[in-house]
């Protein structure tokens, strides 16, 4: 399964003011440097915790349907889903009717449920042949992202902010910050 963005967010999910108030910065000198930390963090952040921030379009691309009658969206949290698209071996593309399935939004993480007893239709290709186009995240704008996820964006980037030195790759890797994991561990999908 791959997840793919297909339109990015309006905003980073808090402001350049709001870093620089964090870290206590005045001038412009270290602007660029601090809206690349910005997006760098959310990026991180997105990533590891299957999470889209501010608003933003969102491609599912699965092989193949689970066994069940529910699908579980690995990124959350989902305002809607826009098609549910399966492709033939050729390559055409065919768009399952919305009446035959739902948005859990509620649950989390988010799912795509079977009305009724249709199925789940088949796709031909045996890779990549179905496609869920969503529109996903906490809102349009920074204050619509739960502050301990805001708080966690501010604290990656002060940390690399002050942390300048070079990721030497033969080490081990480098662990987020525990205040940062903290924050962020309500937002982490529990897998079994």
């Amino acid at each position: 399964m791959a997840v793919v963005r297909t339109s990015a967010p309006a905003l980073p999910p808090v402001t350049l003011g709001d870093a620089k108030a964090h870290l206590r910065v005045d001038g412009t000198d270290e602007d660029t440097l601090i809206a690349s930390l910005i997006d760098t963090a959310a990026a991180h952040i997105e990533r590891g915790f299957g999470l889209a921030l501010i608003t933003q379009g969102v491609k599912i691309i699965r092989d193949a349907w689970p066994a069940t009658w529910l699908v579980e969206l690995p990124v959350s949290p989902v305002q809607a889903v826009a098609s549910v698209t399966t492709f033939d071996a050729d390559g055409a593309s065919t768009i399952f009717d919305p009446v035959n399935y739902f948005t859990d939004t509620a649950s989390h993480p988010p799912r795509l449920v079977l009305h009724g007893a249709a199925p789940w239709p088949k796709p031909g290709r045996r890779a990549n042949g179905i496609e869920i186009a969503t529109t996903a995240g906490f809102g349009n704008a920074p204050a619509d992202v739960p502050e301990p996820i805001r708080q966690a964006v501010l604290l990656l980037v002060a940390h690399w902010f002050e942390q300048r030195e070079p990721v030497v790759l033969e080490d081990e890797p480098h662990e987020m910050p525990a205040t940062v994991a903290a924050l962020l561990a309500p937002y982490r999908v529990a897998r079994l």
